[in-house]
């Protein structure tokens, strides 16, 4: 069996030969990998055992964009990176529209220029025949707003300046609309929706503020993306505990939640209320054991997620966030070994 056949029987709700797996990982581990696998032009997940393969678009791709201390990215948005002890991450510092009066003018980036869809054509050419190709656009309402805007104020926008806020999500919500089209018509098997509105302690919004604002956009998007291709899968994204919205998510049209943030959210509670309706796409914890576990502490939680979310399909096992730059190689191989050797069907757990 092959992952693009494994990932979508599992979808399925049903069992395939094992767990599908997959890790992203951010460019310390990345390169770390690549010095271990083979040269940049090789997808390194694919060589580590991932059974998917993500092609990104829109405003997720400006993080760490370029290599250069302070960037612009084509949203209008500088970026700045910022050192820790194990690595770095990027962080807007500049907005193009802390002021408001800026907003009619304000353009977003051309979806309809089909060039930018040159490296995802390709990777579908490579890969699409053996592996589940995912089309994502995070990032793709609410997290782009604020990040041209400010978390601040568009969250006060929304309470006290409605028009503002309904003409700017309308505004950006263009780019993931087109954007998911030409995905779709170019051939991805699932599209990765999502923005983080989940805190470890619950949402971030309310829920008044969230039926408001989000529900009806992303009823709109799904709408039009299952429209254009009934088959489609479509994935939402959201850090935190997001586990208020998810069964309004699933009657407006969503297959797959990630990534089911265990220090936030109970991934065997998830399964059990949801394992027949949304597919659990994560669960292993970034937070805490990846990093700072040992390789048998890593091991053992791997083969706990399995057991208690993997019978009946509808699992991907995939860490909670990126592999984050304090993860060493052994934990990251010890995560892989242990998907293959816990993750087959029938389940002797």
């Amino acid at each position: 069996m092959n992952p693009k056949e494994r990932v979508r029987i599992a979808l399925s709700f049903e069992e395939p030969d094992r767990v599908p797996v997959s890790a992203d990982y951010v460019p310390e581990i990345g390169k770390k990998l690549h010095q271990r696998v083979g040269p940049e032009e090789i997808d390194v997940g694919v060589v580590m055992g991932n059974d998917m393969v993500i092609t990104t678009h829109g405003f997720a791709g400006s993080y760490y964009l370029k290599e250069e201390p302070e960037y612009y990215d084509e949203w209008g948005c500088k970026w700045k990176y910022f050192r820790n002890p194990s690595g770095s991450y990027t962080e807007v510092i500049e907005r193009p529209l802390e002021d408001e009066k800026k907003l009619d003018s304000y353009k977003i980036p051309d979806p309809y220029n089909n060039r930018r869809y040159e490296p995802s054509r390709q990777i579908i050419e490579k890969y699409g025949k053996d592996y589940w190709i995912v089309g994502a656009i995070p990032c793709t309402i609410f997290e782009v707003s604020w990040g041209l805007r400010g978390l601040d104020k568009f969250m006060m926008d929304m309470l006290s300046n409605k028009d503002f806020a309904h003409t700017l999500m309308d505004k950006v919500m263009e780019f993931p609309l087109v954007a998911g089209k030409k995905l779709i018509e170019l051939g991805v098997d699932m599209l990765w929706t999502g923005d983080d509105v989940g805190m470890q302690t619950g949402m971030m919004i309310s829920l008044a503020l969230w039926r408001e604002y989000f529900k009806p956009r992303y009823a709109k998007l799904y709408s039009e993306f299952k429209k254009l291709n009934p088959s489609i899968k479509i994935a939402y994204h959201s850090c935190g505990n997001c586990e208020a919205i998810l069964d309004e998510m699933h009657e407006i049209g969503l297959d797959v939640i990630n990534p089911i943030q265990p220090g936030a959210m109970n991934p065997a509670h998830i399964k059990k209320r949801y394992g027949k309706k949304l597919v659990l796409w994560g669960t292993m914890d970034e937070q805490k054991i990846l990093p700072f576990g040992t390789p048998e502490e890593v091991k053992a939680e791997v083969k706990r997620l399995i057991k208690n979310c993997a019978p009946g399909g509808g699992f991907i096992l995939t860490p909670a966030h990126n592999i984050q730059a304090d993860t060493s190689m052994e934990n990251i191989l010890a995560f892989y070994e242990a998907a293959k050797e816990y993750g087959q069907y029938p389940m002797r757990l």
